[in-house]
């Protein structure tokens, strides 16, 4: 019986993995699949031995989780001198992982990294790590593959498993686009019929994300209101940011606090102000126009990040709208990020495209376009038969 190890370091992470997890349970049923990981891996049939998920963390406080990660690593060191897997499987979170793959390739075991470090925006020198820990990288953006292949990095383009998950709708021009959603605190959505905007506050995955970022977007709402008072807001929100988003709004009664209803609130809403990551796709593949921010260290951009950091665009629907192209022109969604000063440009950019139903309409068919292109499901049963080739020594 063929055994996996699988190392993920947060939320979406546990998410993708899991969904991998299910796959091969489909297209190989006996395999030993052993994690550290978080809940969503344990629901889909790994045995989880540690969660490493619940204190998720970027940038600077990814630091204080450097003696949790020690740890970790001494149990799997012993783990692996007991009962060696076949096949390591890192998911995302570099950070973490690389540290695992090198064990894993102490042991001589074959290391599939699925979810690959984005070096083709900030410190490159790692793809030469990668070239030599990972026996293949299965990437999730379609100009990975060729950028990988051609430093080395034996890479396949597996689609992103965000669409294994969300049903791209269909028509996702919205019959009135004025409409709003009025959404009740306990989640119930009902159409009304005033004019007023609904906009969506998608505001990250991670509980930092959302500690930094939530503050500084219900600010935006704040003065969004003085011009327009009758937008209204509501923040889609995970187990995890869900007691975050609750405890910012209390007497805020223009917004509302949805606890895992992304998929069903955000194609009634008009408008995003969403935190750069994979909520930027999700969003856009549910016709949502947006702008996107976030928020970041003043000393720490200055001092560290813009020395490091090749890239000027952030934004993952303005990358893939633009084939990778890191330049920062000519974006599709505006965007803020690092995210440190006044929040007024972000208000004029909201404002722009609430007051402005043809630019709403535009970005949104142009979104549209994107997701055409890359939104198809299957990343999770293609990464399986990866895993399986690998296993299977081909």
């Amino acid at each position: 019986m063929s055994r996996l190890f699988i190392t993920v370091a947060e939320h979406s992470a546990d998410m993708h993995a899991a969904q991998l997890v299910r796959s091969l349970r489909r297209m190989r049923p006996e395999l030993q699949i052993d994690a550290l990981g978080g809940p969503e891996l344990a629901s889909a049939g790994a045995n989880v031995l540690h969660d490493t998920v619940s204190r998720a963390a970027m940038g600077i406080k990814a630091f204080k989780r450097t003696v949790e990660i020690k740890r970790r690593l001494r149990f799997t060191r012993d783990f692996y001198t007991r009962q060696k897997p076949d096949l390591h499987i890192c998911c995302d979170s570099w950070t973490m992982n690389v540290h695992f793959a090198r064990l894993a390739k102490s042991f001589d075991t074959p290391v599939l990294y699925y979810i690959a470090p984005q070096t083709w925006a900030s410190r490159e020198r790692r793809v030469h790590d990668l070239a030599r820990l990972a026996d293949h990288v299965a990437c999730i953006l379609p100009f990975e593959e060729s950028y990988f292949r051609n430093h080395g990095v034996r890479a396949t383009y597996v689609g992103h498993p965000l669409f294994d998950s969300i049903r791209v709708p269909q028509g996702i021009e919205p019959s009135n686009d004025l409409s709003s959603a009025s959404i009740s605190t306990s989640g119930a959505v009902s159409m009304s019929s005033n004019k007023s905007l609904t906009i969506a506050l998608p505001c990250g995955s991670r509980a930092g994300v959302a500690r930094a970022n939530l503050p500084r977007m219900l600010d935006v709402a704040r003065r969004l209101l003085v011009d327009e008072p009758t937008l209204r807001f509501v923040i889609p929100t995970t187990g995890i940011t869900d007691p975050i988003a609750r405890s910012h709004v209390r007497n805020f009664p223009e917004v509302s606090v949805h606890l895992d209803g992304f998929d069903e609130i955000l194609p009634r809403c008009d408008l995003a102000l969403c935190v750069s990551g994979t909520a930027t796709l999700h969003v856009a593949a549910l016709g949502v126009p947006m702008v996107i921010v976030y928020a970041g260290s003043r000393l720490f951009w200055h001092g560290v990040a813009r020395h490091i950091v090749r890239a000027r665009t952030f934004g993952l629907i303005n990358l893939l709208a633009s084939d990778g192209r890191l330049d920062g022109r000519d974006l599709l969604c505006p965007e803020f990020i690092p995210w440190f000063g006044p929040t007024e440009p972000v208000v004029r950019a909201m404002l722009e495209l609430i007051r402005d139903p043809a630019l709403r309409s535009r970005q949104r068919g142009q979104l549209q376009s994107v997701i055409q292109k890359i939104g198809r499901p299957g990343a999770s049963d293609r990464v399986a038969a990866l895993t399986l080739d690998l296993l299977d020594g081909r």
